[in-house]
């Protein structure tokens, strides 16, 4: 029952408040403790403390920090406890300038030499990802013991130097201090990172040797590092050896198995949990639909988070992030906004975790005005939740709106990054932004100190490729500082299509024979080049070459979701039920096209048959087929949305500008590129792609 909160007297005896802020902190009415407090004149340190601890405890350490920083302009001395407990506040949220402050709080009221709030000192460092402050207090204590080394060797996991955290241990070793149970399980994700087995299994024997192997964290933290390792025979050992299995390591091991590809070992155990009567938690129900996810396995993923639901447990933000990838990748825009929906009713949109997973979604499934909406709404940004927003704009070709958000986001004082980069150089190539794609190209070194990678100088190929600047492409590629990628001859070797360039064509394609033999696009590209240039001869070489070694080109594929289901198609598709009114469809609304001005392009049909065939091959291309569906049985009202898997051919842009104006309707198709979005005759790449 909800506490009330009575009057209280300005002189009340500081007992008799310390006893009301428990019960209200007891029952959980933190907000009533806290106006409580305001209430007394002077509060003893003990009630700062309550408070301090108790909100930190409870998920709200910002509260903890605001707390603190009342006590100080209240002229309160902080004793040890209120600073331990301020202390793991500012661990709990990464706060590095809080922290900085309570470390010279904490030095300037004499705690320099306690031992308790040195190691929490180190422990609060490492967790903001700070070396350099825990390694000082570490050199600064003048007495150390296993928990300041523990500490310290954590520090160093968490600041991604797994190698310097062993050493740590080794160091400790040195001095005669023996590594506890919470040393070992600090320790061995440093063995994981590095796929150290061998120093896994050296760890291995000594929790052996010191009866350590009861400990749940300790064989829980084995089965990680020998999952990590690829040693899964031994993970399972250990796993099966232990005498107490909590929830932990049954998703320790359950996480484990779908990590190194064995699914329906992991999905075994999932089951076997529900059914050993072992207490499922958030983390377990994040594990499999994660696991299902990796493995390729989206709608069960999806099943999976409306079981969870079902079965009374409640999605929390990471449940949120780690399913919206299967709405992306089945680009499943209903399953996308139902989850949408989910984080609006549960109140977990200030996550920028699953913002941003939600932005990347509604890009992905040819929704680029709801990602926006997303990102508009969010209050804080941090530099993924911008690289997404560029992305997003990249593949929708708009690259003028891609360079404006890079601005903002510098604007802003979020530093970029490489991947921010490759953002903003795609969005340039897409939309022909030459000169602004060479002057961001430039500035990553110069004005950001970030030099240029590989996929930097494959996208300014591209960016010069797509304009036409063949020759000033082929220079880059033999001045780049690293051995071109199959991305960087790939981007000129399209181009070479696109502008009938035989010569640098035929230089692109043998050196991605070289690079990856097997790709038969490559192949493809170079034939058709061939083909437009009427060298018959090298032409047949190639298709010749391809049957010798057994390449086969993929098949064009196009798909398009209709209420829950996805109907696919291929080119000359004849199974779909409708096929009869498809066909007819699309003759009626040629012969429409025809009257409104629109004039086959055969010259990407290929095959040496007359005119009219040439045009009935066009007529049967999959993306035509996909929106002809889709635009029967959407009823006219909402846009369709076709998703292909190889590039989509001039004739069939054509053909669908014609259709979006004569229908009245918007058709956005995603080909294996980018976005087209077809409105009123017009696309949004505006005939350049």
């Amino acid at each position: 029952m909800k506490l009330m909160l009575a009057k209280v007297h300005t002189n009340l005896p500081p007992n008799i408040s310390q006893k009301l802020v428990k019960l209200y902190l007891k029952s959980g009415e933190l907000r009533n403790a806290r106006q409580l407090l305001n209430k007394i004149p002077e509060p003893d340190h003990r009630l700062w403390t309550l408070l301090i601890s108790a909100f930190t405890k409870q998920g709200l350490p910002q509260e903890s920090l605001k707390l603190y920083a009342e006590l100080q302009t209240r002229n309160v001395k902080p004793d040890k406890l209120v600073l331990l407990s301020a202390i793991k506040a500012c661990a709990a949220l990464g706060d590095l300038i809080n922290a900085k402050e309570i470390h010279e709080d904490a030095n300037r009221y004499g705690f320099c030499s306690d031992l308790v709030l040195g190691n929490a000192l180190i422990d609060m460092y490492g967790k903001c990802r700070f070396l350099l402050g825990a390694c000082k207090v570490f050199d600064e204590m003048p007495t150390k013991d296993v928990i300041s080394w523990t500490s310290k060797s954590m520090c160093y996991v968490h600041c991604g130097l797994p190698r310097e955290a062993l050493q740590v241990i080794r160091q400790m070793s040195l001095t005669g201090m023996r590594p506890n149970s919470i040393t070992v399980s600090s320790i061995l994700p440093a063995c994981s990172a590095l796929k150290d087995l061998s120093s896994g299994r050296e760890i291995h024997g000594f929790v052996v040797r010191n009866g350590m192997g009861e400990n749940v964290f300790v064989s829980s933290g084995l089965v990680d590092m020998y999952a990590n390792c690829l040693s899964m025979q031994q993970a399972q050992a250990v796993f099966d050896n232990m005498s107490h299995r909590d929830t932990v390591s049954w998703n320790v091991i359950l996480t484990a198995h779908f990590s190194t590809g064995g699914f329906e070992k992991g999905l075994n155990i999932f089951y076997q949990m529900s059914t050993a009567r072992v207490k499922l938690n958030s983390a377990s129900w994040n594990a499999v639909i994660s696991g299902c996810i990796q493995n390729g396995q989206n709608e069960q993923a999806l099943e999976l988070f409306a079981q969870m639901q079902d079965s009374g447990y409640k999605p929390n933000p990471i449940t949120v992030s780690s399913v919206l990838p299967a709405c992306t990748n089945l680009e499943s825009l209903r399953g996308g906004k139902e989850i949408h929906g989910y984080t609006f009713r549960h109140q977990i949109m200030e996550d920028v975790t699953v913002a941003t997973a939600l932005i990347f979604m509604y890009a992905k499934c040819g929704d680029l005005e709801l990602s926006r909406r997303v990102f508009d709404r969010l209050s804080r940004r941090d530099t993924i939740a911008w690289n997404t927003m560029i992305m997003a704009n990249s593949m929708h070709g708009n690259g003028k709106d891609a360079l404006l958000i890079f601005q903002k986001m510098i604007d802003s004082g979020v530093k970029p990054n490489h991947a921010t980069f490759t953002g903003v150089l795609s969005g340039c190539s897409h939309s022909q932004l030459v000169e602004e794609g060479r002057l961001i190209f430039n500035l990553m070194s110069g004005d950001y100190l970030i030099e240029p990678d590989a996929d930097h100088y494959s996208c300014l190929v591209d960016i010069l490729s797509r304009a036409g600047y063949l020759e000033d492409a082929y220079d880059l590629i033999q001045k780049m500082p690293m051995e071109p990628t199959a991305n960087a001859w790939g981007a000129l070797l399209g181009a070479c299509r696109v502008y009938k360039n035989v010569k640098l064509g035929r230089m692109a394609a043998h050196r991605l024979f070289e690079i990856e033999p097997d790709n038969a696009g490559n192949y493809v590209l170079l034939s058709n080049i061939f083909v437009n240039a009427k060298l018959w001869g090298e032409a047949s070489q190639i298709r010749k070459l391809m049957r010798d070694k057994g390449i086969i080109k993929v098949p064009g594929c196009s798909w398009v979701q209709v209420k829950n289901r996805v109907y696919t198609f291929v080119v000359g598709d004849k199974r779909n039920d409708q096929s009869g009114q498809i066909y007819k469809f699309l003759d009626e609304m040629g012969e429409k096209m025809k009257l409104a001005g629109y004039s086959p392009d055969t010259d990407f049909v290929l095959q040496d048959v007359d005119q009219e065939e040439k045009e009935e091959v066009l007529c049967n291309h999959s993306e035509r087929l996909a929106v002809a569906f889709g635009i029967l049985n959407l009823n006219g009202g909402l846009p369709v949305r076709v998703f292909k898997n190889l590039r989509i051919c001039r004739d069939c842009h054509n053909v669908i500008k014609f259709m979006s104006k004569i229908v009245g309707i918007q058709i956005t198709v995603r080909d294996s590129l980018r976005f087209h979005h077809f409105r009123s005759g017009l696309c949004s790449c505006k005939d350049f792609w």
